[in-house]
């Protein structure tokens, strides 16, 4: 058993500064296995939801100076499974809905992704390059039931993601 890595963003939110690249890249150089340790000034309720979209369950504590202390631990059925390919994505048809959101902030790549999914058929499959890794987006493809594939291109400054419809509801 890995020990959790442990990380205090408690100073970064006290600076008013936004500590979620921190949380993300310590999340990715985790070994397989290993857990998370965060500090933080409050319960980080969005954070669940992505953490729970890459295999992570969670246990939050509330500190006595009220503070937070929450431990993510990977799920084992999670273990050794990439969270961004619940599918093969080479088995899927070549794309044939593009969008650059590159240029886009928060949240608008994702409201333009999603409307443009409400207009796909099933199947149909989209490419979207967008300029960091849209995690929100995650679970609401999920929930959604479509299927999606992503990775950071070569050097590291565009996410690239590919979707693919699911059944309409």
């Amino acid at each position: 058993m890995t020990d959790a890595f442990e990380l205090d963003v408690r100073p970064i939110l006290r600076n008013g500064g936004e500590p979620f690249g921190a949380i993300m890249g310590a999340v990715n150089a985790l070994a397989p296995g290993q857990s998370l340790k965060l500090f933080a000034t409050f319960r980080p309720e969005p954070l669940f939801t992505v953490m729970a979209a890459k295999g992570f369950g969670y246990e939050a504590t509330r500190l006595d100076d009220g503070d937070w202390e929450v431990m993510f631990v990977p799920n084992a059925q999670s273990e050794g499974a990439p969270t961004s390919r619940p599918e093969d994505p080479d088995s899927w048809a070549d794309p044939i809905h593009y969008l650059d959101c590159t240029e886009m902030d928060p949240p608008e790549p994702m409201v333009q992704i999603l409307a443009r999914l409400e207009s796909m058929s099933e199947g149909e499959v989209m490419f979207a390059l967008l300029g960091r890794e849209p995690v929100f987006l995650f679970p609401e493809l999920q929930t959604r039931g479509h299927a999606w594939a992503g990775d950071f291109d070569a050097e590291g400054t565009a996410y690239r993601l590919m979707v693919r419809a699911g059944p309409r509801s």
